[in-house]
């Protein structure tokens, strides 16, 4: 945050006095012009001037929960960016995968990032699950004045839910609009494609390992069909981030491990290029 001392050093008395939980809020208050969707546009839509992110799936199994994203964002039929990471992990036992305007989202992000934290030093202890996926909502809502302008963020949020003791999934509306989903979800230029594929892999006792599997089939078949979608990049070596959420918090997995199951993904569609084949029972 820029330097906001008064002429004889002091800060403001707002950031001396007991206040909100809330870091966004103090920040509107403080600072407005320091959030993201208080950026001045001109008139008209500017979606097809920023760089976009594609598409994050998510899908939980018994212990935890598994979420992903492609590396690639585009700029109408551009690559804009072949390595983009779009999985963020938003606090000890939580994650963000986004959808969208690249730039927005990212700062939404840290955004939120800086929410949980700010709670937890406010409060003493963590927001729940529900409580976290509520204040994501609101930051969402609070752009939509951008939305409205073709600059929308739409960001899938997963995590570990100490209370619960299961992996959670919730969706999102441009206008703040909250879904917690069952099983699996995707949001993204990919995401039908993506959640076909999960219809047909998901199994309520997967594995981690085997539920990681599942989301990197689902991408490789969201970049099979979706042009904004970037695939498994076996000459650059840049494969998709994959974040595993469990009792015992995030973990992102090494780009070592998941270019092991997309080696495996990769040489297995050589022989079925549609992918693995579900039981019809």
């Amino acid at each position: 945050m820029n330097d906001r001392r008064q002429a004889d050093g002091r800060l403001p008395s707002g950031y001396l006095v007991p206040g909100s939980s809330s870091f966004a809020e103090f920040l509107s208050e403080q600072a407005p012009e320091l959030l993201p969707s208080r950026s001045t546009l001109p008139a008209g839509g500017a979606g097809d001037l920023a760089p976009h992110g594609t598409t994050i799936v998510a899908a939980s199994f018994p212990g935890g929960v598994v979420m992903a994203g492609d590396r690639r964002a585009t700029m109408g039929n551009i690559i804009a960016q072949r390595d983009i990471e779009k999985v963020f992990p938003a606090d000890e036992f939580s994650c963000v995968g986004i959808a969208g305007t690249a730039g927005l989202a990212v700062e939404m992000v840290r955004l939120f990032q800086t929410e949980l934290e700010h709670y937890e030093k406010i409060e003493g202890t963590t927001l729940s699950m529900d409580g976290k996926a509520n204040r994501l909502a609101a930051l969402i809502r609070s752009n939509l004045a951008m939305a409205m302008q073709g600059l929308a963020v739409v960001p899938l949020f997963a995590g570990y839910d100490l209370s619960a003791r299961q992996g959670r999934i919730f969706s999102y509306d441009v206008t703040g609009g909250r879904y917690e989903e069952t099983a699996f979800h995707s949001v993204g230029s990919g995401s039908l494609f993506a959640r076909g594929a999960l219809k047909k892999l998901y199994r309520e006792d997967l594995s981690a390992e085997e539920c990681v599997t599942a989301t990197i089939q689902a991408l490789y078949d969201a970049a099979d069909d979706d042009s904004a979608t970037g695939g498994p990049d076996l000459a650059r070596r840049i494969f998709p981030v994959v974040g595993v959420i469990t009792a015992n918090g995030y973990r992102r997995l090494d780009d070592t491990e998941v270019a092991e199951v997309a080696d495996r993904v990769i040489e297995a569609r050589m022989h079925r290029p549609d992918g693995p084949a579900a039981a019809l029972t």
